[in-house]
């Protein structure tokens, strides 16, 4: 019945042979009972794909379920790990259209189950998150978004790199959105916890550092400006860095301190002021 792809059928047979064998102490039966464990799996694997193919989401849902529930009772390792892989591409497929309608909500629920059930399907995980942060749970969106930009290997390189480009998006929307509720508090509760996740994370380290200079907090600025420029990864954030660092320094009457600062602003929109205040500071 395997043989000839009637899965209903073999899933029925190997059950029996289960069933009834299990209390065996017949080797030749014993050994049946393990084939039958081995191959009951992917039965319900194959129902569960046929499914899919047919567009049955539901049924393809139920059979893959319990394809990945009968190979972890009978220790499968390799038949579970293909089946959750398969239910998550399902769930993917089956989420796809409320997440092309913008319908975010429903997408994240169905996400979120083939999520859980694979977290290695990365273009599923950047839906999800996307859903998130569009729903404005930007702890939930963000925290998934920060384990896809951190994934290792060329299979993942395309992947973690939109991941990255997402968090910068939603990470701006979320800092603007608190900016303009002046919650600086808000922005720096936000950068501590994407640096808990990630302390080597540039962003996170730049907009905590603008937060602090706009509560006046020039102290804490200094403390943490070297190290927030060293995070940065290309020159004109670095410089913006600097600019902010320069600008504490200055507020602080610390003028050698704040004329090395800004001469280190080399690129970017803060150039000409930079300038500007170094003169001025050197007079």
């Amino acid at each position: 019945m395997l043989q000839s792809k009637n899965y209903p059928e073999a899933a029925k047979l190997f059950q029996k042979v289960i069933d009834e064998g299990m209390a065996s102490e017949d080797a030749t039966e014993l050994n049946c009972v393990e084939t039958a464990k081995k191959y009951l799996p992917t039965c319900y694997q194959g129902m569960g794909t046929r499914a899919a193919a047919q567009g049955n989401y539901d049924e393809a849902i139920a059979n893959l379920s319990k394809a990945a529930e009968v190979a972890e009772l009978y220790g499968n390792v390799a038949a579970l790990k293909k089946a959750n892989t398969i239910l998550a591409k399902v769930y993917q497929a089956q989420g796809g259209t409320a997440f092309n309608n913008k319908d975010y909500a429903a997408a994240a629920e169905i996400f979120a189950k083939g999520y859980a059930a694979d977290p290695k399907n990365t273009q599923m995980a950047l839906w999800l998150g996307t859903c998130y942060c569009e729903l404005k749970d930007y702890d939930k969106g963000m925290e998934i978004l920060e384990k896809v930009a951190g994934m290792q290997g060329p299979k993942f390189e395309a992947d973690a790199a939109e991941a990255n480009r997402l968090l910068t998006l939603y990470t701006n929307n979320r800092v603007a959105e608190l900016q303009t509720a002046n919650d600086q508090d808000g922005i720096i509760a936000m950068a501590d916890k994407m640096l808990e996740q990630n302390p080597a994370n540039a962003l996170a380290q730049k907009i905590r550092l603008q937060a602090y200079l706009t509560k006046k907090d020039y102290a804490k600025v200094i403390e943490l400006g070297e190290a927030a420029a060293a995070a940065q990864p290309d020159e004109t954030e670095k410089s913006d860095v600097y600019f902010i660092l320069g600008a504490a320094y200055n507020a602080k009457e610390m003028k050698p301190q704040a004329i090395e600062a800004l001469k280190k602003v080399t690129a970017g929109d803060n150039v000409a002021a930079a300038q500007k205040s170094v003169a001025e500071l050197s007079k």
